[in-house]
């Protein structure tokens, strides 16, 4: 019969496994969500600079 409590004690993970694994959590993905908060910054500093120099121009 087979005694899984040794069978675990033996099993060691290939490296190929470990280096996928490394190379999907070390991997900087930019997401739709990521993208849209950066477009919406950008919006409103650019929105932002514009009320500055109309400010600007009426002084």
């Amino acid at each position: 019969m087979i005694n899984f409590e040794e069978e675990l004690k033996k099993f060691h993970p290939s490296l190929e496994v470990e280096e996928i694994e490394d190379a999907i959590y070390n991997q900087d993905v930019t997401d739709l969500a990521d993208m849209l908060v950066k477009f919406v910054k950008e919006a409103k500093e650019a929105k932002k600079e514009r009320t500055e120099e109309q400010k600007d121009v009426l002084l």
